[in-house]
């Protein structure tokens, strides 16, 4: 039997403009913290979509866990702008939560 990554991987090749199967493969890696990967991932996601916000936590956690706390934070902001102009004032107020208390000091 084929692990997830292998069987989402093969659906993106066959379909390299599909932004679930891109986020699905990004969650995927996220779970084995291959952050690169989930970072090439959902870069190229959201220059393809509408995200309401989720990708940017998930892109902003990669960042972090690579070493780069200054993207990290830009993306947070990024994602509390984003989330509050769809309505998702609880994952704004999570994102900011993370900002003041993980990286206080970066920004």
């Amino acid at each position: 039997m084929q692990n997830r990554i292998e069987v989402f991987e093969q659906m993106l090749a066959s379909d390299p403009d599909n932004t679930m199967v891109m986020f699905g493969l990004a969650k995927e890696y996220e779970k084995v913290s291959d952050f690169a990967k989930v970072i090439e991932l959902l870069e190229n996601y959201l220059t393809k979509t509408d995200d309401e916000g989720n990708a940017y936590g998930v892109l902003a956690n990669a960042y972090a866990h690579s070493g780069d706390r200054a993207k990290a934070v830009e993306i947070y902001r990024r994602g509390i702008e984003v989330s509050m102009a769809h309505g998702h004032p609880s994952m704004a107020n999570e994102y900011k939560m993370t900002l003041d208390l993980d990286f206080g000091d970066d920004g």
